[in-house]
């Protein structure tokens, strides 16, 4: 077996494995072919017009919305997981359309604030089954989006809409619905997962160096770190531009590493069909071990000394008391939330309806509620 970048059989330009466009499990709602674009490219295009990925752009990442001008928001997260999902897919031999398509639809279910909001909005619907925001992601495009007149919900394709499910990890079949629970990611969607990981890692510590939190002398003692910045002259730039240089490198080595290692694990497993891609109990899209390892501590890092730092920490415990607050109000008085979420109470009960409304805020919608009601 040759090493690094083993040569794999492409037809059209896609492994076997790889999901062809014409053999996707279709729509929902039957729909006619479009004249010249595929499935993945209309899911594509249906998801940038909805409203809630145009929201995205007030979303906390890390830093709340209205911090700072330079920091990422969950939209400009996405668009850089996009980019990244992309690369991975043409270099490895996957469908870049639907990996496109994954991509920019993978943190449509996203609550304000980030992952404090999943977590406040996880606790109070914990008698319902709680609260995933990748679940709700599919409850977005499946239900919440109104934008067509023939059916409810985008409409999108079979295997976007499973990516969902894959996303959150669903094993039992309550979970999973109508997608098989014990089916592993297809390739195209595991790229994705991957290309998240690497693109939050990398803007995170971006983020963190340009906010002053993350100390660039303690990230010089992760292994990662001292990799992408072994370059000459890199002492002697400016601060701002040791920053970009390193995190710019970062994303390339995890991306090459990722690519090599996937193209090894691909030809040693040689498989040559999306059923074997969903019946495989192996991480075929992965980083080699080497590089997970020293991925891991890096992730560590910046959880003990970015997501848990004080100042990180007094936001989100502050926004946290205002979204319990928000969301206890609309389930003591359904007529405060707008009428088809009253209509929602109706049908599937005042928490979850309550639940809907305040996962789809922004982040300043939801402080403006805040305001509106309690001050």
């Amino acid at each position: 077996m040759s090493s690094g970048h083993p040569l794999l059989p492409l037809v059209d330009g896609l492994l076997p494995a790889a999901v062809r466009t014409a053999d996707s499990r279709g729509r929902r709602y039957p729909e006619p072919d479009h004249s010249f674009r595929g499935p993945f490219q209309r899911d594509r295009d249906r998801i940038i017009h909805s409203a809630a990925f145009r929201r995205l752009e007030y979303k906390t990442q890390v830093f709340v919305n209205g911090e700072g001008d330079h920091y990422r928001t969950r939209l400009t997260h996405t668009i850089e997981v996009s980019q990244i999902a992309r690369s991975v897919a043409r270099a490895v031999g996957l469908n870049e359309e639907l990996a496109e398509a994954v991509a920019l639809s993978h943190d449509l279910g996203h609550t304000p604030f980030g992952h404090a909001g999943e977590r406040v909005l996880n606790s109070l619907l914990m008698e319902e089954g709680g609260f995933n925001h990748n679940f709700h992601g599919l409850r977005v495009v499946d239900i919440l989006e109104k934008r067509y007149a023939a059916f409810t919900g985008l409409n999108l394709s079979y295997e976007v809409r499973e990516a969902f499910i894959r996303h959150g990890g669903a094993t039992a079949a309550a979970e999973a619905g109508e997608f098989a629970p014990g089916d592993a990611p297809l390739l195209e969607v595991a790229a994705t997962l991957a290309a998240d990981d690497i693109a939050y890692m990398a803007h995170d510590i971006d983020d963190g160096l340009y906010s002053g939190i993350l100390d660039a002398g303690e990230l010089a003692g992760q292994e990662l770190w001292l990799r992408a910045v072994d370059m000459p002259g890199f002492e002697k730039l400016t601060p701002s531009l040791k920053r970009t240089e390193g995190v710019r490198r970062l994303i390339n080595l995890l991306v090459t590493d990722l690519v090599a290692s996937s193209k090894n694990s691909l030809e040693r497993l040689k498989l040559n069909s999306v059923d074997g891609v969903r019946q495989c109990r192996e991480a075929v899209i992965r980083f080699s071990d080497e590089v997970e390892l020293h991925r891991q501590e890096l992730r560590r890092f910046l959880f003990l000394n970015l997501y848990r730092h004080p100042n990180v920490v007094a936001v989100m415990e502050e926004v946290q008391k205002k979204l319990e607050a928000l969301f206890e109000l609309y389930v003591a008085k359904v007529e405060k939330l707008p009428p088809e979420y009253q209509s929602m109470a109706e049908r599937e009960g005042e928490k979850r309806a309550a639940a809907d409304y305040v996962a789809g805020m922004t982040d300043r919608f939801a402080r403006d509620e805040y305001r509106k009601h309690f001050k």
